[in-house]
């Protein structure tokens, strides 16, 4: 859908030559045509470490990256979240990094991350401090983005906190996780009395102002850096994301349990038509092996990031994650499938399941889902009772199929089924059933 960040070697007049249509919205590719138009893959400190981070923490994931091979599968950002500078003010002017928890600087972290194939992420916000309370970037884009670029930072991630009254937006979104809503998700001037009025053009908030001017600033430099909007759905970014970031998150933060999960899976389901190429609803970062998230929770987590095409940024401590977790972050199917570079859209639910179609239910969000790529309809049946279900995929109900018998393999195995004229699994408590329908049989 759309991007903005910096061409390597030219200027901003660039973005002239470079607008693209896309799903009928505007959008800006990358420069260099290739960074950003699929969701980024990588490692992300704040799930993990918090704000107990130094440079040993960050070269340590970068190692492990390489060493259990989810390098070679795509996985190449290493992003410093929030802590990562001075906390008492700026320096001359400029955000100053904590030289104790860095001691050669973030330019002499982003060397050694280089080094190893990789790319280096940082964190501020688009406030007076960020979210933990050190200096942040409102009013000091241009600034901040330069010593980013200079520093040989790749990726930004780009917060909401500590906005202040003067850049507050005149209304609100209907955002069902941050206001009071109706019933199915909606939302009233009743119950929320500053809703914004219909047809309201977001674009022209104090919300993406404030992001926009990061963008602007970004795209004067001469290094290339990716635009990672965190704004937690706020403000309809869905409307204008798309000409400002890479990516922007379309919900509050994730928690590493199976109410989260499906919390924010239930709100995605009904923002899907803002994704495509080099733009992405970002469903927050990878909880894969932290909190209680059991096997069966955590590849159904995994399973639909990947079909909705959210950036896949893991966010746990690397030296302790199982090979059977490191397996299942590397299955080539569902990284096929959120990196294809011929259908932009993601998998997206065909029938709701247990609820009516389009019923909003945090609980039980939409099991079925579905989308095409390069190598068939990637299809999933979410199980979100506590108890084992037996589902059936039929291919009629499938956008882009239809009754007949196709090759069918299964995505957790590998194992070809052979040609089947529906697929009927029984699928444990949370888990997900994930197939890849290929070619109609000839045979039939």
């Amino acid at each position: 859908m759309g991007s903005r960040s910096i061409n390597s070697g030219g200027k901003s007049s660039v973005w002239a030559g470079l607008a693209l249509l896309v799903s009928g919205a505007r959008a800006i590719a990358m420069p260099d045509g290739h960074t950003g138009k699929v969701p980024s893959l990588g490692w992300n400190s704040w799930n993990a470490y918090h704000c107990d981070i130094d440079e040993s923490k960050f070269l340590s994931a970068a190692e492990l990256i390489v060493s259990s091979g989810l390098l070679d599968a795509g996985y190449e950002y290493v992003n410093i979240d929030d802590c990562w500078s001075m906390k008492d003010g700026r320096v001359d002017g400029h955000i100053a990094p904590n030289t104790t928890r860095f001691p050669d600087g973030i330019d002499g972290l982003a060397q050694k991350v280089h080094a190893l194939g990789l790319k280096l992420g940082i964190y501020s916000t688009a406030g007076t401090d960020t979210c933990a309370g050190y200096p942040a970037s409102l009013g000091y884009e241009d600034v901040d983005a330069a010593d980013f670029a200079n520093w040989g930072v790749d990726y930004l991630k780009y917060d909401n906190c500590n906005v202040p009254s003067d850049w507050q937006d005149e209304y609100v979104a209907c955002i069902p996780d941050a206001s009071t809503s109706g019933p199915n998700g909606t939302c009233t001037s009743a119950n929320t009395p500053n809703l914004a009025p219909p047809g309201y053009d977001w674009s022209t908030s104090k919300s993406a102002q404030r992001f926009g001017a990061m963008r602007d600033a970004l795209a004067k430099q001469s290094h290339e850096i990716v635009l990672s909007l965190c704004i937690w759905g706020t403000a309809d970014v869905f409307s204008w994301g798309n000409s400002t970031g890479i990516n922007w998150r379309m919900s509050g933060d994730i928690s590493p349990d199976w109410d989260s999960v499906t919390h924010i899976l239930n709100l995605n389901s009904f923002k899907m038509n803002s994704i495509g190429f080099w733009g992405h609803n970002d469903a927050d970062m990878l909880e894969v092996g932290n909190g209680d998230l059991t096997v069966a929770e955590t590849r159904t987590h995994f399973a639909l990031w990947a079909a909705m095409k959210s950036p896949l940024l893991i966010g746990t401590d690397l030296s302790q994650l199982s090979q059977d977790n490191i397996n299942l972050l590397k299955n080539k199917h569902l990284l096929a499938f959120n990196q294809d570079k011929v259908y932009g859209r993601p998998a997206t639910p065909y029938k709701w399941g247990i609820n009516p179609d389009w019923t909003y239910n945090s609980t039980y969000p939409a099991e079925f889902w579905a989308g095409p790529s390069t190598k068939g309809h990637l299809v999933l049946m979410v199980n979100t009772l506590n108890n084992t279900v037996t589902k059936e995929a039929k291919w009629h109900e499938i956008p882009g199929l239809s009754a007949g018998h196709y090759e069918v393999r299964d995505v957790w195995s590998d194992k070809n089924l052979g040609c089947l004229s529906s697929y009927k699994a029984a699928v444990a408590a949370h888990d997900t059933a994930v197939i890849l329908v290929g070619k109609k049989c000839r045979k039939w």
